[in-house]
């Protein structure tokens, strides 16, 4: 059984989202071993400075570093990432699980995104929209297209 990790930058603090991603997280356990890690986010003032987010988006990007598993596939969610349909996700994920890739590691980041040199290391870039969403928002909708990709490659009838 193929392992995904999403380690994301943020707790979860309202109660719907927290449903939602425990939703997805039951689910899934069935077609993978998923494991949910948070990390938490750097504080920042009200008005961070360049160098502040800088700063704060380096230390989340070393934080993220010392909890990525040895040899796990890395997939950075970025703006600037490759966009994918579900049906190309399913694909890759397949792809990905028969080349032997055991272990699969989703990052999301927090209020400001992830640090570009944890981005430039990442295997593969995704890009959800070109539409901002927030962070927490972003871990459902993720949860959400793991499970459809698994459903989509096992000819479930959930992807219409």
């Amino acid at each position: 059984m193929q392992k995904v990790t999403v380690l994301c930058v943020g707790k979860l603090k309202e109660k719907f989202y927290a449903d939602a991603a425990a939703e997805y997280v039951k689910r899934l356990s069935r077609y993978c071993k998923l494991n949910v890690l948070e990390l938490p986010e750097e504080r920042l003032p009200e008005d961070p400075s360049p160098a502040q987010i800088e700063s704060a988006l380096a230390k989340e990007a070393g934080a993220i570093r010392a909890k990525l598993p040895p040899s796990a596939s890395v997939i950075a969610l970025c703006v600037e990432g490759r966009m994918r349909s579900s049906e190309e996700l399913a694909q890759l994920i397949a792809t990905w699980a028969n080349r032997g890739e055991k272990h699969l590691v989703f990052l999301i980041g927090g209020s400001f995104g992830l640090h570009p040199s944890i981005k430039a290391e990442a295997w593969a870039q995704l890009s959800m929209s070109p539409m901002t969403f927030p962070h927490h928002l972003a871990r459902v909708m993720l949860l959400e297209q793991i499970y459809r990709a698994y459903q989509i490659n096992a000819g479930s009838r959930y992807h219409k």
